[in-house]
Formats: structure tokens, sequence, C-alpha cells
């Protein structure tokens, strides 16, 4: 065990475990052993902090979403422009793939075709669908937009297609033609400015 990883406590070497194998190989294909394996730790101790697999996975989901929506609080805070902040969301989640390293795609869309309805997962992955649209709403409304929803509708298409051809980029590297993130954005700002709503400078 690394010094960093003595200083945790078991949950955490857990759930940073179980972030990074879930992630990586996904739900199905990580079993209970190799998370313990890496956080090393005893299934007693994990039994003891989680209801099985389905409660460290719906654990793995709730941190991912807090870490998310506090980076977009963070980057929100930096911004005053209304369309500025419309435009955040691919801001932060630059930030968030830069410390967080995922490059893979959405967590979130990755366990939605994973997680059958009944899930204890299931929650937060409606809570990450409810942050975005709703946020985008009121940053939408907040900015002047004529139509709010539309707005809302399009930068998600554009944020759900970065995350999309990430994932594809990451498992077909000649494929790779920038930042998706970055091109979305671009692609947003330019559907934004054929309304009247450009990006002040």
């Amino acid at each position: 065990m690394t010094p960093r990883a003595a200083t945790r406590s078991a949950r955490e070497r857990l759930l940073a475990a179980a972030g990074e194998l879930f992630y990586e190989s996904g739900i199905a294909a990580t079993g209970v052993d190799a998370v313990l394996a890496r956080a090393q730790v005893a299934p007693a101790t994990m039994y003891a902090h989680f209801a099985g697999k389905d409660g460290l996975v719906a654990a793995y989901l709730e941190q991912r979403f807090e870490v998310w929506r506090q980076t977009w609080d963070e980057v929100l805070a930096e911004r005053t422009e209304p369309v500025d902040r419309l435009l955040s969301l691919f801001d932060a989640l630059d930030r968030y793939r830069e410390r967080e390293g995922s490059r893979r795609g959405c967590g979130f869309l990755a366990a939605a075709t994973e997680l059958p309805p009944d899930h204890p997962g299931q929650p937060w992955l409606r809570a990450d669908s409810r942050l975005l649209t709703d946020r985008l709403r009121e940053l939408a409304v907040a900015a002047g937009l004529a139509d709010p929803e539309e707005a809302t509708a399009t930068l998600l298409l554009c944020y759900d297609g970065a995350l999309a051809r990430s994932a594809r980029e990451w498992t077909t590297p000649e494929l790779h033609a920038g930042d998706p993130v970055r091109r979305a954005r671009d692609l947003a700002t330019a559907w934004l400015a054929q309304r009247g709503h450009a990006v002040a400078h």
C-alpha cells in the first residue's frame, strides 16, 4: 500500500478502487474481488460499509455526481456573463476530465446501460439528468434565450455527443480529430451566436 493510500479510510479506498474499476472496465465486468484487491480491504470490511456490490455501485455514482456538481458550481462561480455561464457546462466538463482523468465518455451514461430499473444507483443517474436539464434551463432563461427548452435540448445534445465521441475515440484512437468537448463548445457557441447571443469578449 502506498503512503497516500494508507492515509485513506477503508471506505475511501473502496470508493476510489470501485470508481477506477467501474469506469475502466464497466460495472458488470468488475467483480467485488477485484475492488477488494485494489483497495487492499477485507470482505468483512467492505460489507461493514456497503450492502454488497449494489450498495458500492450506488455510493460510487453518488460520489461521482457530487464531484461533478461541485466542479460545475466552481466554474459557474467564476463566470458573470450570462451566455458564458450557459456555456460553462463544457468548461466544467473539461475541468472535471483533467482532474479525474475521465477520457472514456460519461460514467453515468455507461451505468445507465448496465443497471436495472430498480437498482439503488438509479437515483443518482436521475439526479445527474435533472441537474443537467434544470440548470441549463435556468441559465438559458437568465441569458434571455427566446426558447429555453430548445436551448437546453441543443446544448445537451452537444454535451452528450462530445461524451459519446470521447468514448468512441478511446476505443478507436486513429479516429481522433481534436478534443470533442472543445468542438462541442464551439458548436454550441456558434448556435447561440446565430440566435443573437454571442459570447462577450
